[in-house]
């Protein structure tokens, strides 16, 4: 009976070893604290960094965390690297800028995309329709560039285009382009329009003036572009008739706020710029450590979350645009007539002027 005993015991122990060592075979068990990697990030990209199954693909996939304050893409380059390993800003430009300053960092990756739109309301697209600015093609509706300016540039009032219930002039409110990459894109591009092609460092000087006159209207520009998307939803037509955005951002608000979006929706218009241009989400890693975010930010599965759940278009999808996926109306299936952003060296002129 005894033997017996012991052959049981020892089938029992040999069973239990077995389940423990599939159960750690199979991911049970404790697993090791995910490496921290630190850095700044653009507002535009928080939603999607803090998107719980990009947290638990970076974290099972590739044993990370991010943490990371907002800062604006060129602010970030200026900022105190110390104790960061990573910058995330949204353009070439804050590239270019941090290679001037510190040289070439340990490794760079574009890890999406996302064009600078306009955004305003229905009432002003109608105004703009009436005025020939704005044509509706395939669906989507777009703003004739050279137009706007020249209506800007002439000082005309909003109840001039039949809109007296604004005050003051045709304007577009922008973040401070200075500090944040999408007024700094769109400071560009308004650059571009009045060159008559892309500006370079000879051109830009002849209408410097003319750019620093369009953006001394607006008064206080926020510093964050999810910010000015934020008071422009909230405060209404007649405290930002328009403003210059990113694409992305609107089809985020529509997944994560399904509810409010329906009561917007038919009111808030989504416009493309001819010619537009690409905003680059571009990952610097500032040491060794920080690398590893370039490959795991380029995961498949994160880089489909970013399209499907934030709009960022990716090299996995976003190339044909689902309106019926974001019940976003006149979202554009891709993205044509994109000009290239004026030279580095026009762009550090820009900035200079609008200092």
């Amino acid at each position: 009976m005894g033997s017996k005993s012991k052959w049981i015991g020892l089938i029992i122990l040999l069973a239990v070893i077995g389940a423990a060592a599939v159960y750690l075979l199979l991911g049970g068990g404790p697993q090791p604290e995910p490496a921290v990697l630190r850095g700044y990030v653009g507002g535009e990209k928080i939603g999607l960094l803090e998107d719980e199954a990009v947290q638990d693909i970076l974290g099972r996939n590739y044993g990370l965390t991010l943490d990371y304050a907002k800062a604006g893409s060129l602010d970030m380059v200026t900022a105190d690297h110390e104790g960061r390993n990573f910058l995330f800003p949204s353009s070439q430009t804050a590239l270019e800028y941090y290679q001037q300053l510190y040289g070439a960092p340990d490794r760079s990756q574009i890890v999406f995309n996302t064009p600078i739109v306009l955004y305003t309301h229905r009432p002003i697209l109608e105004a703009f329709q009436k005025e020939g600015l704005v044509t509706e093609r395939d669906g989507v509706y777009y703003m004739d560039m050279a137009g706007l300016v020249a209506e800007i540039e002439a000082g005309t009032a909003w109840a001039d285009l039949g809109i007296p219930e604004l005050y003051g002039t045709v304007a577009v409110n922008t973040t401070d382009p200075v500090r944040s990459n999408s007024g700094n894109m769109f400071a560009g591009l308004l650059a571009n329009v009045l060159c008559g092609g892309m500006a370079d460092e000879d051109s830009v000087e002849a209408v410097l003036p003319r750019l620093k006159a369009i953006f001394e209207k607006l008064g206080y520009m926020e510093a964050s572009s999810s910010d000015l998307f934020d008071q422009f939803l909230k405060t209404g037509m007649g405290a930002k008739p328009m403003i210059a955005g990113y694409e992305n951002q609107l089809l985020e608000f529509a997944v994560e706020n399904p509810e409010d979006w329906e009561q917007l929706k038919d009111d808030i218009v989504l416009l493309y710029p001819t010619p537009t241009v690409w905003s680059s989400h571009i990952y610097i890693a500032l040491d060794e450590a920080g690398e590893a975010g370039i490959d795991a930010l380029l995961d498949e599965g994160i880089q489909r979350l970013a399209w499907e759940n934030h709009g960022f278009r990716t090299e996995v999808s976003g190339t044909d645009a689902d309106e019926d996926h974001f019940g976003v109306p006149h979202l554009a299936a891709e993205i044509t007539q994109v000009a290239a952003m004026p030279s580095y060296a026009a762009m550090e002129k820009i900035i200079a002027a609008l200092s």
